[in-house]
């Protein structure tokens, strides 16, 4: 069983047997965050999808609180192991996949821009798809939609997509990426943070449900869904 819970905005808490891997933490400064990083004492993982201030504030605090290994692309580990000490980083790249403890996970393309909050170049933009007590699980991260999602995460059991607009896809995209990889259940993510990517997170289940064959599930901040 992995437990998959959502801390608001693109930050997840996902629970294995063994592991505890946050993806993408971003509470300082997060509006709709009800945890901080102190919360994370026991994180075994932390990945990293690209280098934006609202997906990095709180790498190095629960990485500091907790001793978890950083997962990301080659830039963004190296960055935190020059720059404010982070010893047990691996740095990936687009394609590649790291063995853990309870299974694999994989750096797959995504289509956005990604750069630390002073503006330098943070290494390709990424998502995940991880594989964990026989689930694949599919994290978009911030994406534009892109055929190629088919190749990478065609028929997973769980699809996480992000639905805010203006940065990412929106709900008529984001549906047309439902379409195309067909997983079993699907989570949105990445919307109702601030006004720019406030989304109605109940009429896009209903698009879910009336155009595809998939399994809608909506979570509030906090809140946890079982694989």
């Amino acid at each position: 069983m992995i437990k998959l819970t959502w801390l608001s905005h693109a930050s997840w808490l996902i629970e294995t047997k063994t592991q505890k891997i946050l993806l993408d933490p971003f509470f300082a400064g997060n509006p709709k965050a009800q945890v901080s990083a102190a919360d994370f004492h026991d994180a075994t993982h932390v990945l990293v999808s690209h280098g934006h201030a609202d997906h990095v504030a709180d790498v190095e605090a629960v990485i500091k609180k907790s001793g978890a290994q950083l997962i990301a692309s080659y830039e963004i580990a190296q960055h935190y192991q020059k720059n404010h000490g982070v010893e047990n980083a691996i740095g990936m790249n687009l394609g590649g996949t790291f063995a853990m403890p309870d299974g694999t996970v994989k750096m797959v393309p995504a289509l956005h821009s990604s750069s630390f909050p002073d503006g330098t170049y943070a290494g390709e933009p990424a998502g995940f798809v991880l594989r964990s007590e026989d689930r694949r699980l599919y994290f978009a991260c911030d994406t534009a939609f892109f055929t190629d999602m088919k190749w990478y995460a065609g028929g997973s059991d769980v699809a996480i997509l992000p639905i805010g607009d203006l940065y990412t896809m929106g709900i008529h995209d984001s549906i047309e990426a439902v379409k195309l990889i067909e997983p079993r259940v699907v989570l949105p993510t990445h919307y109702d943070t601030w006004p720019p990517i406030e989304q109605d997170a109940a009429a896009w289940a209903n698009k879910v449900h009336s155009e595809t064959d998939s399994k809608p599930v909506v979570l509030k901040v906090g809140e946890t869904y079982q694989v």
